[in-house]
């Protein structure tokens, strides 16, 4: 049992919880920040100086896990002044996200994997969880120790691996060596306990989903293994993922692409198509650039995504 005699006490009443099951109306008391008891009608002077916030007719619910962010920044494609910096611990904590898996995107040539790692260690130190996904854009993955199979293995925060497809930003990579790089994120994720998980950015090439199912005919790496994220950012795009996640895969909705298929109302689709929301995550893509791109392959312009529609869409599915 912790000693808490010094602990700063705080008791947050009456909240409607959702922890995430429905919990109705509830009391939870912090110490340090931490809870430690979840219940009904905790007394106010349960402890001496015990801060009270009232959250009547309020919601409370878990921090969010947001499991697509350029934690070191992203972003170049408009040259080196379209960098975007690094990820402050407020930025997220402000968005409710508590939980965060950092990644690399297009630069992997003034950004590494190494630093990846040294600034999701600094985030754990700091009092949030965060992991990370070894690679980038391109492949052959750019890692820390040499191999997709070893970073996943033996790095404790490293999770998976991520690439870029069906995208002119690519490395244009053949299905072997995508087989190739998922069935060491798998192999690795089995040696050390990890999901081993491949993420795929998705672009906007007619290609679509078809890269990942190379990878299924290339090789034994399960469906659960390959994740396709930005499934959104078109109709055609997201009809295939609907029915990939209908085969057994999970697909990923980014919350900052607001069209043409809002994330919300991606959401409602996957559900009437018969998916079950195991199978459909949400991540922002905060701190990543957007550029916009013409027919041509030409940017026209760019911006930076933030963190805030993460809570913005769960929001819109609540009301």
């Amino acid at each position: 049992m912790p000693d808490l005699s010094a602990a700063e006490f705080t008791l947050l009443q009456g909240a409607h919880l959702f922890a995430p099951e429905d919990r109705g109306i509830c009391d939870v008391l912090l110490a340090n920040g931490k809870i430690i008891a979840v219940g009904a009608d905790i007394p106010g002077d349960i402890v001496p100086d015990c801060a009270v916030i009232n959250l009547s007719g309020r919601m409370l619910c878990p921090g969010f896990i947001d499991q697509h962010v350029h934690l070191i920044g992203g972003g170049g494609e408009a040259g080196p002044t379209t960098r975007t910096p690094e990820v402050s611990l407020s930025r997220l904590t402000e968005a409710g996200i508590t939980t965060v898996v950092g990644l690399l995107g297009t630069d992997s040539v003034s950004r590494h994997p190494a630093s990846l790692l040294a600034k999701t260690r600094a985030l754990n130190q700091e009092g949030i969880t965060a992991w990370m996904l070894t690679g980038a854009y391109h492949v052959p993955s750019p890692t820390i120790t040499g191999s997709v199979e070893k970073d996943v293995a033996l790095i404790d925060r490293v999770i998976g691996v991520k690439c870029a497809v069906s995208d002119h930003r690519s490395a244009a990579p053949g299905g072997n060596q995508l087989a190739s790089m998922a069935a060491e994120s798998r192999v690795g994720g089995l040696l050390g306990g990890k999901p081993g998980v491949s993420v795929f950015h998705m672009g906007s090439s007619k290609k679509g989903l078809q890269p990942l199912y190379d990878i299924l005919e290339n090789s034994d790496v399960p469906i659960g293994k390959l994740l396709p994220t930005h499934v959104n950012r078109s109709e055609s795009l997201f009809e295939q993922a609907l029915a990939f996640a209908l085969k057994g895969g999970v697909i990923d909705i980014t919350t900052s692409i607001p069209d043409p298929v809002a994330p919300a109302e991606g959401i409602a689709r996957a559900v009437k198509a018969g998916v079950p929301l195991s199978r459909v995550t949400l991540s922002s893509d905060g701190n990543g650039s957007q550029p916009l791109f013409d027919a041509a392959g030409n940017l026209t312009g760019i911006g930076v995504a933030g963190f805030e529609s993460l809570l913005e869409t769960l929001q819109t599915l609540v009301n």
